[in-house]
Parts: structure tokens; C-alpha cells; sequence
């Protein structure tokens, strides 16, 4: 019989899945017992990143964590527990013409896995991260004591904690700015670019927006390498809408949201089906550019409105790629990276390029270094270590890095540079097989 709590766990992609303790509750006194009871504690929030982070061997999950304690309709600020969700914090700020700074792909992540992985969005070009709008977090550390981390206060564990991935302890509630915004709506420009030459200098055309991000066929090869679509945009203002919206401009109609009801048969996803795709996609918008008005959820979340579509790789799950190239070196790297996919007939549904800016030393945990970031979704199979490998050696060749966030296999060569977050109980398997590796 296995001890209490003993359950599988897994994140987003289906991959490693593991048989871990998992235990949560909202009572801090009984985190901390959790805490004190154990060497190795990890803290969990949604579970919606995509690599091994959070599956150590004792597992604290943040979901019970889920109550706000303030919002500042006046500034802008939310005070709530970290295992608040961001589609929570939209619900009610919104309506009141607020909207995240930063926000990942997803809106189904914690705010305190959103501060341990310090996110970033279609804007780091021109916002930063997640971090940059964090005013202060409560901390358990090791010891069970709760500590107030902020720029003033407790800096080193505050700065260690943003982008630490969970080792410097539990996060247990936070304070954060939001933005003003005066519809749920972006005024949307869509380009298609034939080329990586393209698409690059269109990146740069378009720095002066606040949101850009392409969708990439990354199984094209000579002349074509690189098609992509470029889309960027801004938060509609209320006299730029459309009659039809203007009425409702901070609210949205309620849509449809299919549900992906079972796992997808292993050889549904292949190089034809994914080659067949890209060609739908590119081609489903006719015209050179397209302007439009969408609402916020289509255009920051547009997976979301599907539910449980990580089910469509199938049982043996996926993987997500994220890598940064600096931006001097960033066609060059990132032609080869594509070149390499192309060749090993590992296609991606899911390609994503972004444009990060200048990176906040102060934040040196942080992902982010000013240059282009590919995201690629690839299911697991056979072949895919030996893809990752040659990625990883690529990204490493042209002085980049990867996401922590995302990763479950690559080398720790590349993902080992977390300084000075390490300590003796707040450990995750990612971070183990790091350590192990070295």
C-alpha cells in the first residue's frame, strides 16, 4: 500500500511523469510543519510548464493558496495568495479596465509560478518581465519562517527568488502593479513574411510596438526557411472600436470552449500532418497584411480556448524547446537551428518567435537576454534526444540559453546557470538531474 499523498504527477507536456508526495493546504502553519517534516521540498502551482520543474520528492501545491487579500482600484496594485491564477486576477481586473503587465502563452498559471519562473510575454522587447511589476512576496524558507522580500526589504532573496525556479523557498502571497487599459480589446496587424530575412526585419520595424510575436514554419528549407506570420499589437483605446463594441469595450462574450477528449493516437502527429498544417496556417490568411480588432483573450491565450489540447501528442507526451539567441548572432543561430529541425523531420505544430530586449542584470536569474527566442513544441519520440542535443549544441555555439521553465532534457551544460539559489531542501527533479549531471 502506498503512503499518503504518494500520487503520479506531471506538468503540461505529459513528460517525465513521476509518482511523487504531493500535498496542499492554506494553512501556514501546517506548510511550515510540511516544510520542517521533510528534507526536500519543492512548492507546485498549476502545473502548466512544460518541463520537469516542481516534480521533486516531497511536492507542496500552492492551489489551495487561491484567496486575494487587496486590490488598489485607484493604483493599480493586487495583493492575493500565489496560487491565484492570472485567468483569476483578468476576472476581476479587467472589468475595472486593468490588465497584466507581463503574461506568458497561458493564463492558467499561478502568480507565484509566474514570479518563480519570472515569465515574459509578446513585450519584453518593451515591458521587461513579470518581475519588473512585483512590489513585494511573502517567503517560507527552509527553517519554516516567512520573511517579506521586496527591493527594500530581504533583497538578495527577494532578487534570488525571481526566476529560482522554487529553491529559495515557498512563495506564499505577492503585491503587484497592473496596467491601465481602456477596452479587452488589441488593435491586431497580421504580416506574412516569406523568409527569415523577412521576418527579421520586420521584428525590427515593429519595435516600437508593445506586443510582437510570429508564428514560424519551421519545416521549410532553401529560400523559404523562415515563413512566417507576423502579428503585433496594442490595447485598443475605447474611441478606436468598432460601434459594435464600444458598449461592452472591458467585457467579453462568453465563447464556446472545446475540450481535446482523449489522447490522440500516436501516429496522428507526424511529418506530413504537421507539414500540412504549416501549409493551412500560411495560407488561411490571404492577404500581405491584415488589421483588425481582436479581444485579449484571442490574441494573448489562444490555446486556452481549447481545453486539454496537450492530450493531441498523445500519451507519451511532449516537449517545448525555448531558446534565446543574442540578438547580434540571432538570423544567423537561428537559420541553423531551423535548418536542423527541418532536417530531422521533428516538425513543430507549435513555433514561436519573440524579440526580448535588454536584459535586467539586477534579475539574474531571468531568462531573458536582449536577442530572439524560438519556442517549439515537439512530441516525444526515438529520435527527439538526439534533436535536442543538436539544439542544445547550436544554442551553446552562439552564446545562448535556454528556459528552465520549459526544459526536461537538455544538457546541464546549458541550463545550470541559477546562481546562488541552491539550498539543502528546495529541490525539484530538474534541478536534481542538473546537479547530477555536472
Amino acid at each position: 500500500m502506498k503512503p499518503n499523498f504518494i500520487q503520479k504527477v506531471t506538468n503540461w507536456g505529459n513528460f517525465p511523469i513521476v509518482e511523487k508526495e504531493m500535498k496542499s493546504d492554506d494553512s501556514f502553519k501546517k506548510i511550515k510543519e510540511f516544510v520542517l517534516d521533510h528534507n526536500e521540498v519543492i512548492a507546485r502551482g498549476n502545473g502548466r510548464c512544460y518541463g520537469d520543474a516542481s516534480l521533486g520528492e516531497h511536492i507542496f501545491s500552492t492551489k489551495k493558496l487561491n484567496k486575494f487579500i487587496s486590490f488598489d482600484r485607484l493604483n493599480g496594485i493586487i495583493e492575493c495568495e500565489s496560487g491565484v491564477l492570472l485567468s483569476e486576477v483578468l476576472e476581476i481586473s479587467v472589468p475595472q479596465g486593468y490588465f497584466l503587465y507581463v503574461t506568458p502563452g497561458t493564463k492558467f498559471v499561478s502568480v507565484g509560478g509566474a514570479i518563480a519562473s519570472d515569465v515574459h510575454g509578446k513585450n519584453h522587447h518593451a515591458e521587461g518581465c513579470f518581475s519588473e511589476y512585483v512590489i513585494e512576496f511573502k517567503l517560507m524558507i527552509e527553517n519554516g519562517e516567512i520573511i517579506t522580500c521586496s527591493r527594500d526589504e530581504n533583497i538578495e532573496k527577494f532578487w534570488a527568488t525571481i526566476g529560482g525556479m522554487g529553491l529559495t523557498g515557498i512563495i506564499l502571497t505577492a503585491k503587484f502593479k497592473l496596467k491601465n487599459i481602456e477596452s479587452a480589446y488589441i488593435r491586431q496587424e497580421s504580416i506574412k513574411a516569406e523568409n527569415l530575412d523577412e521576418i527579421f526585419r520586420l521584428f525590427e520595424e515593429s519595435e516600437s510596438w508593445t506586443y510582437t510575436v510570429a508564428w514560424i514554419d519551421c519545416l521549410q528549407k532553401g529560400k523559404n526557411i523562415g515563413r512566417s506570420i507576423l502579428m503585433r499589437g496594442e490595447h485598443a483605446f475605447q474611441h478606436e472600436l468598432p460601434q459594435n463594441l464600444k458598449d461592452k469595450s472591458l467585457r467579453l462574450k462568453k465563447k464556446f470552449e472545446p475540450t481535446v477528449p482523449f489522447y490522440f493516437p500516436g501516429f496522428v502527429l507526424n511529418a506530413l500532418t504537421v507539414k500540412i498544417f504549416n501549409l493551412l496556417y500560411f495560407n488561411k490568411q490571404t492577404k500581405k497584411e491584415v488589421k483588425t480588432f481582436i479581444d485579449y483573450e484571442t490574441f494573448f491565450y489562444p490555446l486556452d480556448a481549447v481545453h486539454d489540447w496537450n492530450r493531441i501528442y498523445g500519451k507519451s507526451g511532449f516537449i517545448q524547446y525555448q531558446m534565446v539567441i543574442p540578438k547580434e548572432a540571432g538570423k544567423e543561430g537561428m537559420k541553423k537551428i531551423l535548418e536542423t529541425i527541418a532536417n530531422s523531420g521533428n516538425g513543430s505544430f507549435l513555433a514561436v518567435l519573440k524579440l526580448f530586449g535588454k536584459h535586467n542584470p539586477e534579475a539574474y536569474n531571468s531568462f531573458p537576454v536582449e536577442g530572439y527566442t524560438l519556442a517549439l513544441d515537439f512530441k516525444v519520440n526515438s529520435k527527439l534526444k538526439k534533436l535536442v542535443d543538436q539544439l542544445d549544441q547550436i544554442v551553446q555555439e552562439f552564446g545562448g540559453r535556454i528556459y528552465l521553465t520549459k526544459d526536461s532534457m537538455s544538457r546541464s551544460s546549458l541550463t545550470n546557470y541559477l546562481k546562488n539559489t541552491q539550498s539543502s531542501k528546495f529541490v525539484s527533479l530538474q534541478h536534481k538531474r542538473i546537479i547530477n549531471n555536472n
